[in-house]
């Protein structure tokens, strides 16, 4: 078992969730029941696979959990990139936080290796 406060990936996705509440508070009212809920839903759900993984009693339900948690961040990233296309906000607001997507997913490919290693 893992603590949770001690994991650096924890804590940037938690910082990635919180940004991309702000990107979903900026959307056009008509997207609240499809674009919004997915962004939180993704949002939500790679801290909270990590936090249920770490919780976990072997390396290899961490694993699972942690593989999980990266596919909710390629989903995320998707969303993300929609919105850029379809222009709903501009990309200079959504760049940094595909960025933080970016070093989430790699964060995570690292954690798994490592746990796979040990």
């Amino acid at each position: 078992m893992h603590k949770i406060k001690d994991l650096k990936i924890w804590g940037k996705s938690i910082a990635l969730a919180k940004s991309v509440y702000s990107i979903a508070a900026e959307l056009p009212a008509e997207e609240k029941f499809g674009l919004v809920s997915q962004l939180k839903r993704c949002a939500i759900s790679i801290p909270s696979n990590i936090s249920e993984g770490a919780g976990r009693n072997s390396k290899k339900e961490f694993q699972h959990f942690l593989s999980i948690a990266n596919g909710s961040s390629y989903e995320l990233e998707t969303q993300l990139i929609l919105i850029i296309e379809l222009q709903l906000i501009s990309e200079d607001k959504i760049k940094p936080v595909l960025n933080k997507v970016s070093e989430i997913q790699k964060m995570n490919y690292a954690f798994q290796k490592s746990l796979t290693e040990s």
